[in-house]
């Protein structure tokens, strides 16, 4: 087992101003492993906004511009969360919701979407040619 030391005692962390965590069964139960990177930044982002609560109200022109991310992948992301129950939104308000009891099953691939889309390609370039 490995004995853990402070290496740095002058620069141990400690919570003054603000309050924000990210509890250690995200990581263990598996809802890291659920978020694509986008879903995974804007998460960060409303742990680290939000106060003891998990309250915060960041417009969504500020966290696109502060996370650049389009509008489109921000609200992408934001449903993501929403329906994994990782977070609530009203509109104005975002609530960085206590951990479900296990995480939300990805979706699988929409591949019958995708085989329509090649199929669809292939036919235009049949069309064309």
């Amino acid at each position: 087992m490995i004995r853990k030391k402070i290496i740095n005692p002058k620069r141990v962390r400690r919570i003054e101003d603000g309050f924000s965590y990210i509890p250690h069964r995200f990581l263990t139960d598996g809802f890291l492993a659920t978020l694509n990177q986008k879903q995974l930044l804007l998460y960060l982002f409303l742990c680290l906004v939000s106060d003891r609560h998990g309250l915060s109200f960041y417009a969504y022109d500020a966290i696109c511009s502060l996370l650049q991310l389009s509008v489109d992948d921000y609200i992408e992301a934001r449903e993501a969360l929403m329906e994994k129950d990782l977070i609530a939104f009203d509109g104005t308000l975002f609530q960085v919701l206590n951990l479900p009891a296990k995480p939300a099953c990805p979706r699988p691939p929409k591949r019958v979407d995708r085989q329509r889309e090649i199929a669809k390609l292939i036919q235009q370039s049949l069309w064309e040619g």
